[in-house]
């Protein structure tokens, strides 16, 4: 009910991360606008955020161009915590990034009951690899109300009226 900002130090960012498969990535447009991308991400062992995609995709473009990104991780659940993240991004195309993709598959899905045939997919389908690594974090966050509401809510009971000392209910 109360909105909730939780500083963390890596480690436990990349755990709150590698358990969270939904993101929304940002990436800089040559125009100077942003393009936001929802991806299916995860982390490596080195730490590095990982996204398969297709070297055609506008976010590959734009990494080409412009490394600098961030990406929101999101929970399942709307309204879940979720946290920014901040970090420089590299493309990986392949043959280079095959070994890469098997880490990203792993990480996200588990194992494959048949690497070879995967290996196979991943060259015939041209998939790329986006390697992020974290130069910045925000703190894990939910939404609500803010805490500065918490007396309100504490003195405030179902059909009655807000004594004219209680603090705003909302923001202007």
């Amino acid at each position: 009910m109360f909105a909730m900002n939780r500083t963390v130090a890596k480690d436990e960012l990349l755990g709150f991360v590698g358990e969270r498969k939904n993101w929304i990535l940002t990436t800089m447009k040559q125009s100077g606008g942003v393009q936001l991308s929802p991806v299916t991400g995860t982390v490596d062992s080195d730490g590095l955020l990982l996204i398969s995609t297709y070297p055609e995709r506008a976010k590959t473009h734009n990494i080409r161009l412009d490394p600098t990104v961030s990406i929101c991780v999101l929970s399942d659940e709307f309204g879940g915590a979720w946290v920014q993240v901040d970090g420089n991004a590299h493309v990986n195309d392949l043959p280079e990034a095959m070994d890469g993709l098997v880490e990203y598959y792993r990480s996200a899905a588990g194992e494959h009951p048949d690497w070879d045939e995967y290996r196979r997919a991943m060259k015939r389908q041209g998939k790329c690899l986006i390697q992020i690594e974290i130069t910045g974090w925000g703190p894990i966050a939910t939404g609500g109300f803010p805490s500065s509401k918490k007396a309100m809510f504490e003195k405030w009971q179902p059909g009655s009226e807000l004594a004219d000392d209680s603090p705003q209910m909302f923001d202007d």
